[in-house]
């Protein structure tokens, strides 16, 4: 059964707005009580290229108003790992972009490109600037957590909020299951250098381990994140883009001195990266929170949308701001 869609209602209070949901024929109730009704509604996301220079950038964007949120997915997955987090991000009134980073999922992909850390930094920076966004709180999952805190030391007045999910270490970049693909490319040579299933044999078990359940990593998933590397000129790219990242380019990057409220959420079945990282992150970032999801693995967004969306949503600020929501 559909359900109903939600009034949205606006009033002042004391100079401020308020924002009052409606949904059962009129009925107020808070914002949990929304976000529980319309979440399962479809909320398509708007589908942007945006031009950072050697190319442009696949964007998935979601609402049209309110505060941005810049989601940055990990390696070997792209953007579609957003797709349950950026409705919800709407559905509070804010604005949620999930970008491919150049070079992942959709966004151009040339031969001569930089693919580091410190370079998605970049393309980060001008993505902004063509969407003509100021700032934004950012939200990197594994690589893509990685690539927020370079961007947040480079770019600190463009950062509003960090929020780090299963950050890699800045000791330890790649973390072992970039470097398990590049060790099983000689294990699955033959198929490799025919391009034969494209990456499957590389990525397909690092997928299903980075969940805590390989059944919420059902092969048609599975094809969804593998989609990008048919062939050999797929998989040659995977290992172009992996062979790009090191710990050079997080070593100048002072966390003690990054200025924003900074949350680390952590999947604790995580079996690529110590969950000692979560806790010395944020014990080295000032005034950062920690949060320790014991039933998810890496892949968060996968394995606790609804939890993860919470945590974002109450972080951000976007429950109960001035008023009743």
């Amino acid at each position: 059964r559909k359900q109903p869609r939600a009034a949205v209602h606006r009033t002042a209070t004391r100079g401020r707005p308020t924002i009052t949901w409606s949904v059962n024929r009129g009925q107020p109730c808070t914002f949990d009580c929304y976000l529980k009704t319309q979440r399962g509604v479809p909320i398509d996301a708007d589908l942007l290229r945006v031009p950072v220079g050697p190319g442009s950038l696949h964007v998935e964007r979601y609402g049209l108003g309110g505060q941005a949120v810049l989601l940055v997915h990990g390696f070997g997955t792209n953007s579609f790992v957003w797709r349950h987090i950026g409705p919800d991000i709407a559905l509070a009134n804010l604005r949620a972009f999930a970008v491919d980073m150049f070079g992942y999922g959709a966004s151009d992909r040339p031969l001569d490109a930089d693919y580091s850390i410190a370079a998605q930094a970049e393309y980060l920076d001008r993505g902004l600037t063509a969407l003509r966004m100021a700032r934004a709180t950012v939200v990197g999952l594994d690589l893509g957590a990685a690539v927020a805190l370079r961007f947040a030391a480079a770019h600190p007045e463009r950062v509003d909020k960090l929020i780090l999910v299963n950050p890699l270490s800045p000791d330890e970049i790649p973390a072992s299951d970039v470097k398990s693909l590049q060790k099983n490319t000689a294990r699955f040579a033959f198929r490799v250098s025919r391009g034969v299933m494209g990456a499957g044999p590389l990525l397909r078990e690092m997928l299903r381990q980075s969940v805590s359940d390989p059944e919420k990593m059902p092969e048609p998933l599975v094809a969804r994140y593998l989609a990008p590397y048919v062939g050999r000129d797929g998989v040659d790219h995977l290992l172009r883009t992996a062979r790009f990242l090191n710990n050079s380019d997080l070593e100048e990057v002072d966390l003690r001195a990054l200025p924003h409220p900074t949350l680390v959420v952590w999947g604790d079945r995580d079996p690529w990266v110590k969950s000692s990282v979560g806790d010395d992150l944020a014990s080295t970032i000032g005034g950062s929170k920690l949060v320790h999801l014991p039933a998810a693995g890496r892949l968060v967004p996968e394995d606790a949308p609804e939890m993860l969306s919470d945590l974002l949503l109450d972080f951000i600020g976007a429950r109960g701001s001035g008023g009743t929501i």
